[in-house]
């Protein structure tokens, strides 16, 4: 799946790139005051974190957004590609931290609620597993040691839990 790695302003998650992939990428972070930036891409569309989470998604909550979103962009491209193609994803995202400085996250849970006619489980657990193991750049940035456990429910019927590291 190729998340942002396009320079093709058309495309969604999975779009075929009109051009070879980017290497690099820019955001600008504008301050706002207190503590309050503005990010996004350079002339881009931008988003609000607040370290407050008063107006916007502090940025510990943006990371867990972040990843939830890479995520799942995969796991609807992947379906699509299998034809059969979610109606309605949730994903729920729970990370616990370490008490000590940084509060780095040290096991995160994501729960996919999905949805959607002719769809199976053990393919909804499958597109998991290859966006954590292969497809989310997100989750591969994070810290090797992090725990990255989901569960997929299919059409209200909760899976097996599978982790990776």
């Amino acid at each position: 799946m190729t998340h942002g790695t396009t320079n093709s302003g058309s495309g969604g998650a999975g779009a075929a790139p009109t051009s070879a992939p980017r290497r690099e990428a820019r955001v600008e972070v504008t301050w706002a005051g207190e503590h309050r930036f503005d990010a996004g891409r350079p002339g881009g569309p931008t988003m609000r974190l607040d370290g407050d989470g008063t107006t916007g998604q502090s940025p510990v909550d943006g990371l867990l957004s972040a990843l939830a979103a890479c995520s799942a962009a995969d796991v609807v491209d992947i379906m699509a590609k299998r034809r059969t193609p979610v109606e309605r994803l949730r994903v729920e995202v729970r990370g616990e931290r370490r008490e000590e400085l940084p509060r780095r996250f040290m096991r995160v849970e994501l729960r996919y609620i999905v949805e959607g006619a002719g769809i199976d489980a053990p393919h909804v657990e499958r597109a998991i597993a290859l966006s954590h193991e292969k497809y989310c750049s997100v989750g591969a940035t994070l810290a090797p040691d992090l725990v990255i456990s989901s569960v997929a429910v299919v059409n209200g019927k909760a899976g097996q839990a599978h982790e990776s590291h």
